[in-house]
């Protein structure tokens, strides 16, 4: 599975295991992690909540997107789901390719197209108590 989503905090070195391949010259990896800020608003967590069964397929489809469209020989994505605190990753992806510049190519895709078409949505809690869902999280599918 090149796409999955977890509630459990996100381990690189355990992931990277999963794509060793002494055939491929390149691996390029992206970790989005939580920041304190967010449009000039001070930010203390996030929660992230996804419908799974649809993130799942649509995940999926867009390492499978990947893979044709690039010449790349595996691609990886995990997203977390739920509470995470100020450094948490809160996505990584991973691609592996015989040169790097279609490493760069599939990883840059992959998230643009996670953070466009997987239903998974995001809270935000601000220092002054306050907290709402960000605009901008999934947005609506493309056909």
């Amino acid at each position: 599975m090149g796409f999955r989503l977890t509630a459990a905090p996100i381990d690189p070195s355990a992931l990277m295991e999963e794509l060793r391949d002494s055939r491929t010259g390149a691996c390029v990896t992206f970790e989005g992690r939580v920041r304190d800020e967010n449009e000039g608003r001070p930010v203390r967590s996030l929660d992230y909540e996804a419908y799974a069964p649809l993130a799942e397929r649509e995940g999926e489809k867009i390492i499978s997107e990947a893979l044709r469209r690039f010449q790349v020989s595996r691609a990886l994505c995990v997203h977390r789901t739920g509470s995470l605190a100020l450094g948490d990753i809160a996505v990584w992806v991973a691609v592996t390719a015989g040169h790097r510049s279609a490493a760069f190519e599939a990883c840059r895709f992959i998230i643009g197209e996670v953070k466009a078409r997987v239903p998974i949505w995001k809270k935000e809690h601000y220092a002054d108590g306050s907290a709402e869902w960000v605009k901008g999280s999934a947005g609506p599918l493309r056909g």
